[in-house]
């Protein structure tokens, strides 16, 4: 995969999402953008601080997973999930990708986030989305403010 380039971000609301606990992050490279997908995963403490994380150990547990229809309003569904409003390390590609290939880029996020100098929590947030006709993957990694 090629190098996508690190941004720091500020989400200055959260993305809300209505639950969808069957929702799975696999088998997702055929994404057509029909609706936007959140997942939310606790990374393993060591790993998740590692300038070489071992690839394979840094999923801990998938947190939670959402969706929200093209229209329609998270905001008002029963069971939301949400990405809270905050500062993000942030890497997207203009493909879907699949679950090792945004592995893949979580842990190049990783090694660039640690290498500038940023202190990223143990979570990490995969965005599905569709944008000007073709589908996104974004990953964003919460980071602690100085």
């Amino acid at each position: 995969m090629e190098n996508a380039q690190l941004m720091r971000l500020f989400l200055s609301t959260p993305l809300v999402f209505a639950q969808e606990p069957a929702l799975l992050p696999d088998n997702l490279e055929n994404y057509t953008g029909t609706d936007e997908l959140l997942f939310c995963f606790q990374l393993d403490q060591a790993q998740s601080r590692a300038f070489e994380p071992q690839r394979e150990n840094l999923l801990a547990s998938l947190l939670f997973a959402g969706r929200k229809s093209k229209g329609g309003d998270a905001d008002s569904a029963e069971n939301t999930v949400s990405m809270p409003a905050g500062t993000y390390l942030f890497v997207q590609r203009r493909q879907a990708l699949s679950k090792a290939q945004w592995l893949d880029a979580a842990v190049e996020q990783q090694k660039d986030g640690l290498w500038e100098r940023h202190k990223p929590e143990a979570r990490l947030y995969v965005r599905y989305l569709f944008e000007d006709a073709s589908p996104v993957t974004q990953l964003f990694r919460p980071v602690k403010e100085e």
